[in-house]
């Protein structure tokens, strides 16, 4: 039963990564002049202006070169994620004691942040980040988000980085990979 529930993940897995590879449901609107609303509060991309990986992260001092700044989004992530497969309960209270950089207030990223790293443009089966990202050890392509599943409450969605950025439902029994994020109030840019 496992090895078929399994099975079934990882094929909806690898056709929802070709989908989004081949662009199908990208949701890309056209091209112009004015941003483009997203998915994050008071955030607006704009498709014009797109930062390349090395003006969009930036490493941040004050947090012991742990931790990156995103500027497209203005979240703070983990430099190095977790190299530890941990069921989602155990990532949600491990957050409360996080410290990254000597910094505390760490949590779960929302599904919508955590595809926000994605780089759409990397075939499966590389690892879909921006091409000069300064992330560490992103070893697993599979990490956890706070984002649960509405339908089955025994699941959460997560990001497969190794299909493309591809989202798929996770059991909470498994275990993946998680990247902390915080936000980026009051951080100390260079």
């Amino acid at each position: 039963m496992k090895a078929r529930r399994f099975l079934t993940v990882t094929l909806g897995a690898l056709v929802l990564g070709g989908l989004l590879v081949a662009g199908c449901g990208s949701g890309d609107a056209p091209t112009g002049s004015q941003g483009v609303p997203s998915d994050l509060p008071g955030a607006t991309q704009n498709r014009d202006k797109a930062l390349l990986a090395t003006q969009r992260f930036v490493i941040l001092q004050a947090f012991t070169n742990d931790a990156v700044l995103d500027k497209k989004t203005g979240l703070v992530w983990e430099k190095s994620p977790q190299t530890t497969s941990v069921m989602w309960n155990m990532a949600r209270r491990t957050c409360l004691e996080k410290n990254v950089g000597g910094q505390k207030g760490w949590r779960l990223p929302f599904l919508q942040e955590l595809t926000s790293l994605v780089d759409p443009s990397v075939a499966p089966p590389g690892l879909a980040l921006p091409s000069g990202h300064p992330f560490l050890v992103v070893q697993s392509p599979v990490f956890w988000s706070a984002t649960r599943v509405d339908e089955d409450p025994r699941g959460s969605w997560s990001v497969h980085f190794g299909l493309g950025g591809g989202t798929t439902f996770i059991s909470l029994a498994h275990s993946v990979r998680v990247w902390w994020v915080r936000d980026g109030m009051d951080v100390d840019q260079p």
